[in-house]
């Protein structure tokens, strides 16, 4: 076939056209891929440093980063983008292998090359042996890193990336050192035991105690000493604190607190920890205030912000009610200064470091309401904008003996106004509404469903309310719903979603039954996050049939199982999860739907579609289960489907999984019922 100049215009003509549009598109918004994690770790607190040539290695915060002397590049490492767990308790070099032996609090082993690569060693964590594995800490020596862990001590050839040999002793090992061709032992009693190294270590009669030389076991503090101060003038980026309990997000905000009062046996006691998310930046809010308040500041454990005001922002926690305008704090409340009770304990008050607000909300007009717990005769106040204090306790919020309940806490108000909130606590678990507008207040705490099963629920974590004004409760049993037609009737049917198992029979299922649900959010396509005590997330469907999502710390990059709060940035999509062991996100496919859509704002990302993109494209500024078909120039339907809320995805491949070509795509977009349509391109250039 000849080519003739006229093709090779029209060749040209495409070729500029095609380049002009993408100049056009590369100013599109840019936003993560659907699909992608990311971990937001604390940097914060040097713990360790272990310098290699020209860069310090720094456990910080029980994390990890790379510090370049000589051109003051930081590379952080996490969960997500390299490492294999969580949570860093001692790290070495190995300069034989020319490997960082990183060791996790769980046991598990990573080891980490000069260029980034990371070898995962798991035999100790993932071997089944009543034992204690703990690995308190190591010892390099030739090729090999001694562990000293809780039943004795494990050779790894840290080259080969392998355990060589395990000497059972039965001895909680504190440190490994080697003089002298002697191998020696401090156990944690502060004896001794020791053998020659070129005996079988792993015969336990090779080993006798002994006197080690002295300072043998002494760490080497010469790293530490020569570049903390070089290191404490580092910024890493990340969060101040790596534990976190309540979130909330609005306002292109994440707003987050660190507590953990209520959340086990025994409680930790954290330092009072305000964090806020902003652009990828953190904000700590003032800390460290009992000096000024003269009581403990700890276990902060909810926040809300004023709607006239999103830098005006209330947080409640073991110790009262602290007020703060742009991270710095107001004013603090507790039971000398206002009517918040203490907490009664045995019929002793227990003063101001158990004033127990666990939980607080602002209503559209700037009042504030406030959860306070366990104390007498007082539990529910309202703190108007105008700084004036009103008591709204109800004899159904306390106990037998006028004690208030003991977990009051995750407060919102519904579409209706209604003022919902629970309580947690074991000895009188529920769900309580209470009607603002005219003081009548409902407590459901007999929990049956609707084929008459009446649960033992020991706890209440959660509440809110989804897209069809339906109301969700998370349950130590799973989730409950109340129907919206259903909402504040006194004999009211906690529903149940039956599953049909698709096998065949007409059998079903309750949705996610015994699973300890601890948080609930409602994404933009009005499915459920639903969050448990150990088990990980769940998204479910809109119309609650279909599991869409399961995410674990095994089968995923969530840093843990056990999740204690859960928000959605509607705008873009991303999920976030508080877990114990810090701070993750996700990018989910659903954003928040528009009510009408305009052209300028439907745009699609990433764009253009370069040759090494495999992911999904994302179309975004929807309306609410809008049409969307993705068409080739000349007309011809490429791909199409139903937006979640506000967006939709595609894989880039045609109706045959092939993937399409280079060129120009329309998205063709309508509303539900067909009209109102608008249109966006994507570029391809493979």
């Amino acid at each position: 076939m000849k080519t003739t100049a006229k093709h090779i215009i029209s060749r040209r003509m495409m070729l500029i056209g095609l380049s002009l549009i993408i100049c056009h598109l590369l100013f599109s918004p840019v936003r993560a891929q659907v699909g992608t994690w990311k971990a937001y770790m604390s940097y914060y607190e040097p713990q360790q440093i272990v310098r290699v040539g020209y860069d310090l290695f720094v456990r910080a915060s029980n994390n990890l980063y790379q510090y370049n002397l000589t051109d003051q590049s930081i590379t952080t490492y996490d969960n997500v983008t390299a490492l294999s767990d969580t949570y860093i308790t001692k790290i070495a070099w190995n300069v034989n292998a020319q490997r960082l032996v990183i060791v996790y609090q769980n046991s598990n082993i990573d080891l980490l090359s000069m260029s980034g690569n990371v070898t995962n060693v798991s035999a100790i964590y993932s071997k089944s042996m009543t034992e204690d594995k703990t690995i308190n800490s190591i010892y390099i020596y030739d090729n090999f890193a001694y562990l000293a862990t809780g039943f004795g001590i494990v050779k790894l050839n840290v080259t080969k990336a392998e355990i060589t040999e395990s000497y059972m002793l039965s001895e909680n090992i504190m440190s490994v050192a080697i003089a002298d061709g002697r191998i020696y032992a401090l156990k944690s009693d502060k004896k001794v035991l020791s053998a020659p190294i070129s005996v079988n270590l792993i015969d336990i009669n090779n080993w006798s105690l002994d006197i080690a030389p002295d300072g043998i076991f002494d760490e080497d503090k010469t790293d530490w000493n020569n570049y903390i101060e070089t290191v404490k003038t580092l910024l890493p980026g990340g969060p101040k604190y790596n534990h976190f309990y309540e979130s909330k997000f609005a306002n292109g905000k994440l707003y987050t607190t660190g507590g953990y009062f209520l959340s086990g046996f025994p409680d930790p006691v954290y330092p009072g920890t305000i964090q806020i998310l902003e652009n990828n930046e953190w904000t700590i809010y003032q800390d460290g205030l009992q000096s000024i308040t003269g009581y403990a500041y700890v276990d902060i454990n909810c926040i809300d912000f004023d709607p006239t005001d999103n830098n005006h922002v209330f947080a409640g926690g073991r110790c009262g009610l602290y007020e703060f305008q742009d991270g710095q704090l107001v004013k603090s409340y507790n039971q000398q200064n206002s009517p918040l009770g203490g907490a009664i304990d045995r019929n002793n008050e227990l003063g101001n470091s158990y004033t127990l607000v666990h939980g607080i909300k602002f209503d559209s007009s700037g009042n504030l309401w406030v959860l306070n717990s366990q104390a007498r005769g007082k539990s529910l106040f309202m703190l108007s904008k105008s700084g004036e204090w009103t008591s709204l306790h109800n004899a159904q919020l306390e106990d037998e003996d006028a004690i208030g309940l003991r977990g009051l806490r995750s407060p919102f108000i519904d579409s209706r106004g209604l003022l919902w909130f629970v309580n947690s606590e074991w000895r009188d678990p529920a769900v309580i509404c209470y009607d603002i507008n005219h003081n009548i207040l409902h407590k459901y705490n007999d929990i049956v469903n609707q084929d008459g099963t009446r649960y033992e629920i020991t706890s209440v974590n959660c509440v809110c309310e989804d897209r069809e004004k339906n109301i969700w409760i998370g349950t130590n049993q799973g989730p409950f719903m109340i129907q919206a037609s259903d909402i504040v009737n006194n004999n009211i049917v906690f529903q149940q979603i039956k599953v049909p198992r698709n096998d065949g029979t007409s059998y079903a299922d309750y949705l996610l039954s015994g699973v300890s649900i601890s948080s609930i959010a409602v994404d933009g396509a009005n499915r459920k996050w639903f969050c448990s005590n150990g088990a990980g997330a769940f998204l479910i469907s809109d119309d609650n049939m279909i599991q869409l999502e399961y995410f674990t710390n095994g089968n995923s990059k969530l840093l843990a199982d056990n999740i204690l709060s859960v928000s959605v940035n509607n705008k873009s999509g991303e999920i976030f999860f508080l877990t114990e062991k810090g701070l993750c996100s996700y990018m989910g496919d659903a954003t928040e739907p528009v009510e009408n859509m305009v052209k300028d704002m439907v745009y699609a990302y990433p764009n253009p579609v370069t040759r090494d993109y495999s992911g999904l494209i994302t179309v975004t500024g929807l309306s609410f289960n809008s049409n969307v078909m993705i068409l080739s120039t000349s007309g011809k339907l490429i791909a199409q489907g139903k937006s979640n809320g506000g967006s939709f995805t595609w894989d880039g491949r045609d109706k045959n999984g092939h993937r399409v070509a280079s060129g120009i795509y329309m998205v063709a977009v309508s509303t539900e019922d067909g009209r109102k349509g608008t249109v966006c391109k994507i570029a391809f250039v493979n």
